[in-house]
């Protein structure tokens, strides 16, 4: 089986869109750090509310990024409110304070090997770096000390539809003045990421430990695939893939 890397061409590339979460950062290490700070909420609190709301909060999400229509941002916290019994009002700040300002100190520890140097590698070979999340990204990129050029999220007024709905990639693209096929988003998930880059008419790479038969996985940031970037004056297209095909 032969790596992404084998038939990817980034002299064909100008623009690069990265994933927030998951992919910039180990989101199950994140995860486990924000347990260990819920079940002492938990333990101060004598109540499983926030954990529980968290997680009905996810999973609202989750089916609201198969709704046909796409429109999102109010929705998710009424949906969550009604399951869970409260107010919208309630689940609002709770969300805010739990899945976005407390996470930010721990981010930098999670940052995934191999991303800050690949950062310096893409403006210096005269490429563009977008990032595409679902959620608010801007203080997450600042957070993990890492620079973007543009900067789009599902959450923004104008997009307001989740992955795999390509209404924020397309608004990236046209930002970045870019044409689908000169651009790649790389990103952790297949089912949202590879499926939107699909429906915006652009390659895609994804990050897993496991390769995958269309031959679009890597392993990590420091994975072949990204050698041309990394070491711009030591391929050609032609020896990059006589080295690197697998046996």
């Amino acid at each position: 089986m032969q790596s992404a890397n084998a038939v990817f061409d980034w002299d064909e590339i100008d623009l690069i869109v990265f994933d927030m979460d998951g992919t910039l950062y180990d989101q199950r290490k994140l995860r486990a750090f924000m347990l260990t700070a819920l079940l002492r909420e938990t333990v101060r609190s004598r109540s499983l509310d926030t954990i529980l709301t968290l997680r009905a909060f996810r999973h609202v999400r989750e089916q609201l990024a198969e709704n046909p229509s796409g429109a999102f941002i109010d929705a998710q916290y009424d949906l969550t409110a009604a399951r869970r019994g409260q107010s919208a009002a309630r689940i609002r700040p709770l969300v805010a304070e739990w899945m976005e300002r407390r996470p930010l100190p721990l981010l930098a520890a999670c940052r995934r090997p191999g991303i800050e140097r690949l950062f310096r590698a893409i403006p210096a070979a005269g490429k563009k770096i977008g990032i595409f999340s679902d959620y608010p990204a801007t203080e997450k990129l600042a957070a993990l000390r890492l620079r973007a050029d543009l900067v789009v999220a599902s959450t923004d007024p104008d997009v307001a539809r989740l992955k795999p709905n390509p209404a924020g990639l397309l608004k990236l693209l046209r930002l970045a003045a870019v044409e689908p096929q000169r651009a790649v988003l790389i990103g952790d998930r297949r089912e949202r990421d590879g499926e939107v880059a699909a429906r915006a008419n652009m390659p895609c790479l994804i990050l897993s430990p496991n390769q995958h038969p269309a031959g679009d996985s890597f392993s990590s940031f420091s994975d072949r695939v990204f050698e041309p970037l990394l070491q711009p004056h030591s391929k050609s297209t032609t020896r990059s893939r006589e080295l690197f095909d697998d046996p």
